[in-house]
Protein backbone atom coordinates (compact mmCIF):
# COMPACT_ATOMS: atom_id res chain seq x y z
CA UNK A 1 0.00 0.00 0.00
CA UNK A 2 1.83 3.09 -1.37
CA UNK A 3 1.06 6.21 0.49
CA UNK A 4 2.00 10.06 -0.50
CA UNK A 5 4.49 11.86 1.65
CA UNK A 6 3.34 15.53 2.97
CA UNK A 7 6.11 18.80 3.92
CA UNK A 8 4.63 20.07 6.99
CA UNK A 9 2.42 22.57 5.24
CA UNK A 10 0.18 19.75 4.68
CA UNK A 11 1.22 19.56 0.58
CA UNK A 12 2.45 16.72 -1.35
CA UNK A 13 6.37 16.20 -1.44
CA UNK A 14 6.09 13.95 -4.79
CA UNK A 15 7.53 10.77 -3.41
CA UNK A 16 5.51 7.86 -2.23
CA UNK A 17 6.10 5.34 0.73
CA UNK A 18 5.24 1.80 1.12
CA UNK A 19 3.36 0.84 3.76
CA UNK A 20 3.93 -3.00 4.55
CA UNK A 21 0.68 -4.70 4.48
CA UNK A 22 2.00 -7.24 7.11
CA UNK A 23 1.41 -4.33 9.41
CA UNK A 24 -0.84 -1.99 7.91
CA UNK A 25 -3.08 -3.99 6.29
CA UNK A 26 -4.18 -6.85 8.35
CA UNK A 27 -7.32 -8.32 8.88
CA UNK A 28 -7.84 -6.50 12.33
CA UNK A 29 -7.82 -8.85 15.61
CA UNK A 30 -10.71 -7.46 17.64
CA UNK A 31 -10.09 -9.99 20.67
CA UNK A 32 -6.69 -8.95 20.94
CA UNK A 33 -6.98 -5.53 20.76
CA UNK A 34 -9.49 -5.44 23.77
CA UNK A 35 -6.76 -7.38 26.05
CA UNK A 36 -3.87 -5.13 25.05
CA UNK A 37 -6.40 -1.82 25.55
CA UNK A 38 -7.55 -3.56 29.09
CA UNK A 39 -3.88 -4.01 30.05
CA UNK A 40 -3.07 -0.52 29.41
CA UNK A 41 -5.67 0.96 30.94
CA UNK A 42 -4.84 -1.53 34.08
CA UNK A 43 -1.28 -0.44 34.21
CA UNK A 44 -2.30 3.36 34.54
CA UNK A 45 -3.86 1.87 38.08
CA UNK A 46 -1.72 2.95 40.99
CA UNK A 47 -3.42 0.56 43.01
CA UNK A 48 -2.37 2.22 46.24
CA UNK A 49 -6.01 3.08 47.41
CA UNK A 50 -6.59 2.11 51.14
CA UNK A 51 -8.39 2.94 53.94
CA UNK A 52 -8.24 2.10 57.96
CA UNK A 53 -10.08 -1.14 59.40
CA UNK A 54 -11.14 -1.59 62.63
CA UNK A 55 -8.22 -2.83 63.76
CA UNK A 56 -5.73 0.08 62.13
CA UNK A 57 -8.27 3.12 64.03
CA UNK A 58 -6.01 5.12 66.56
CA UNK A 59 -9.12 4.87 69.82
CA UNK A 60 -9.68 3.43 73.25
CA UNK A 61 -11.14 -0.08 73.12
CA UNK A 62 -12.97 0.48 76.03
CA UNK A 63 -16.42 -1.27 76.14
CA UNK A 64 -18.43 2.07 75.68
CA UNK A 65 -21.97 1.00 77.36
CA UNK A 66 -22.82 -2.04 79.75
CA UNK A 67 -24.12 -4.97 77.71
CA UNK A 68 -27.87 -5.09 78.94
CA UNK A 69 -30.80 -2.41 80.03
CA UNK A 70 -29.95 0.49 77.71
CA UNK A 71 -32.50 -0.27 75.59
CA UNK A 72 -30.47 -0.08 72.48
CA UNK A 73 -27.67 -2.62 70.13
CA UNK A 74 -25.47 -3.88 71.82
CA UNK A 75 -21.95 -1.84 71.34
CA UNK A 76 -18.16 -2.55 72.29
CA UNK A 77 -15.20 -0.61 70.70
CA UNK A 78 -15.79 3.45 69.65
CA UNK A 79 -13.31 2.02 66.97
CA UNK A 80 -16.50 -0.37 65.60
CA UNK A 81 -17.33 0.46 62.09
CA UNK A 82 -21.46 1.29 63.28
CA UNK A 83 -19.64 4.59 64.75
CA UNK A 84 -18.76 7.21 62.94
CA UNK A 85 -15.03 7.80 62.48
CA UNK A 86 -14.47 3.99 63.19
CA UNK A 87 -13.08 1.23 60.86
CA UNK A 88 -14.15 0.50 57.47
CA UNK A 89 -15.74 -3.11 56.74
CA UNK A 90 -14.31 -4.42 53.61
CA UNK A 91 -12.24 -1.37 52.92
CA UNK A 92 -9.71 -1.16 49.89
CA UNK A 93 -6.39 -2.74 50.21
CA UNK A 94 -3.41 -1.92 48.28
CA UNK A 95 -3.46 -4.17 44.73
CA UNK A 96 -1.58 -4.91 42.06
CA UNK A 97 -3.11 -4.51 38.50
CA UNK A 98 -0.45 -5.41 36.09
CA UNK A 99 -1.46 -7.94 33.59
CA UNK A 100 0.58 -10.26 31.51
CA UNK A 101 0.50 -10.94 28.12
CA UNK A 102 2.44 -12.49 25.61
CA UNK A 103 4.72 -10.65 22.92
CA UNK A 104 3.13 -11.47 19.86
CA UNK A 105 -0.53 -11.18 21.21
CA UNK A 106 0.48 -7.36 21.83
CA UNK A 107 2.21 -6.93 18.53
CA UNK A 108 -1.15 -8.59 16.73
CA UNK A 109 -2.59 -5.95 18.62
CA UNK A 110 -1.37 -2.66 17.20
CA UNK A 111 -0.99 -4.03 13.77
CA UNK A 112 -4.81 -5.01 13.98
CA UNK A 113 -5.00 -1.10 15.17
CA UNK A 114 -3.11 0.26 12.93
CA UNK A 115 -4.94 -1.88 9.92
CA UNK A 116 -7.93 -0.17 11.37
CA UNK A 117 -6.74 3.25 11.05
CA UNK A 118 -5.08 2.48 8.04
CA UNK A 119 -8.52 1.52 6.24
CA UNK A 120 -10.49 4.47 7.94
CA UNK A 121 -7.90 6.36 6.02
CA UNK A 122 -6.77 8.33 9.07
CA UNK A 123 -2.76 7.49 8.83
CA UNK A 124 -0.62 10.28 7.43
CA UNK A 125 3.24 9.94 6.48
CA UNK A 126 5.01 13.43 6.87
CA UNK A 127 8.42 13.96 6.15
CA UNK A 128 10.82 14.42 8.93
CA UNK A 129 10.77 18.33 10.77
CA UNK A 130 12.47 20.15 13.62
CA UNK A 131 12.10 23.23 15.24
CA UNK A 132 15.06 26.01 15.51
CA UNK A 133 13.30 25.56 19.49
CA UNK A 134 9.61 24.48 21.64
CA UNK A 135 7.15 26.80 20.14
CA UNK A 136 3.61 25.42 20.68
CA UNK A 137 2.50 28.18 17.77
CA UNK A 138 4.68 26.67 14.90
CA UNK A 139 3.22 23.16 15.77
CA UNK A 140 -0.33 24.85 16.11
CA UNK A 141 0.87 25.55 12.26
CA UNK A 142 1.26 22.21 11.49
CA UNK A 143 -1.79 20.93 13.05
CA UNK A 144 -3.26 23.40 10.41
CA UNK A 145 -1.59 22.33 7.36
CA UNK A 146 -2.63 18.95 7.58
CA UNK A 147 -6.39 19.79 8.86
CA UNK A 148 -6.09 18.49 12.78
CA UNK A 149 -6.34 21.57 14.06
CA UNK A 150 -9.17 20.76 16.65
CA UNK A 151 -9.00 17.14 16.38
CA UNK A 152 -7.37 14.41 18.19
CA UNK A 153 -3.85 13.57 16.96
CA UNK A 154 -1.05 11.03 17.20
CA UNK A 155 2.73 12.09 15.97
CA UNK A 156 5.10 9.16 16.15
CA UNK A 157 8.71 10.35 15.79
CA UNK A 158 11.64 7.88 14.28
CA UNK A 159 14.22 8.90 17.58
CA UNK A 160 13.87 11.46 20.28
CA UNK A 161 13.16 15.19 19.37
CA UNK A 162 12.78 17.35 22.71
CA UNK A 163 11.82 19.92 20.29
CA UNK A 164 8.99 19.17 18.90
CA UNK A 165 7.88 17.04 22.19
CA UNK A 166 7.75 20.16 24.12
CA UNK A 167 6.33 22.36 21.15
CA UNK A 168 3.03 19.59 21.47
CA UNK A 169 3.19 19.30 25.41
CA UNK A 170 0.52 22.26 25.96
CA UNK A 171 -2.46 20.76 23.46
CA UNK A 172 -4.50 18.45 24.75
CA UNK A 173 -5.98 17.18 21.77
CA UNK A 174 -2.17 16.22 20.07
CA UNK A 175 0.38 13.40 21.66
CA UNK A 176 3.69 13.30 20.52
CA UNK A 177 5.62 9.83 20.92
CA UNK A 178 8.58 7.90 19.42
CA UNK A 179 7.84 4.49 17.28
CA UNK A 180 9.15 2.27 20.80
CA UNK A 181 6.34 3.79 22.83
CA UNK A 182 3.40 3.51 20.19
CA UNK A 183 0.55 1.51 21.67
CA UNK A 184 -2.48 0.20 20.79
CA UNK A 185 -4.82 2.25 23.46
CA UNK A 186 -2.59 5.43 22.28
CA UNK A 187 -3.15 4.82 18.45
CA UNK A 188 -7.34 4.01 19.07
CA UNK A 189 -7.55 6.95 21.04
CA UNK A 190 -6.25 9.28 18.58
CA UNK A 191 -8.29 10.50 15.55
CA UNK A 192 -5.47 10.34 12.83
CA UNK A 193 -1.75 9.38 13.16
CA UNK A 194 0.54 10.98 11.54
CA UNK A 195 3.75 9.41 11.01
CA UNK A 196 7.29 10.76 10.47
CA UNK A 197 9.29 9.13 7.79
CA UNK A 198 11.95 8.30 9.69
CA UNK A 199 9.88 6.09 11.44
CA UNK A 200 8.10 3.80 9.51
CA UNK A 201 11.66 1.26 9.33
CA UNK A 202 11.13 0.87 13.20
CA UNK A 203 7.68 0.50 13.29
CA UNK A 204 7.92 -1.62 10.60
CA UNK A 205 10.63 -3.22 12.67
CA UNK A 206 9.26 -3.90 15.64
CA UNK A 207 6.08 -5.60 14.71
CA UNK A 208 7.64 -8.03 12.26
CA UNK A 209 9.90 -9.51 14.85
Amino acid sequence: MKVAVLDIKGKETGRKVELSDDVFGIEPNNHAVYLDVKQYLAHQRQGTHKSKERAEIAGSTRKIKKQKGTGTARAGSIKSPIFKGGGRIFGPRPKDYTQKLNKNLKRLARKSALSIKSKEQAIFVVEDFNFEAPKTKEFKEVLKSLGLENKKSLFVLGDSNNNVYLSSRNLKRSEVVINSELSTYKILNAGSIVLMEGALEGIESNLTK
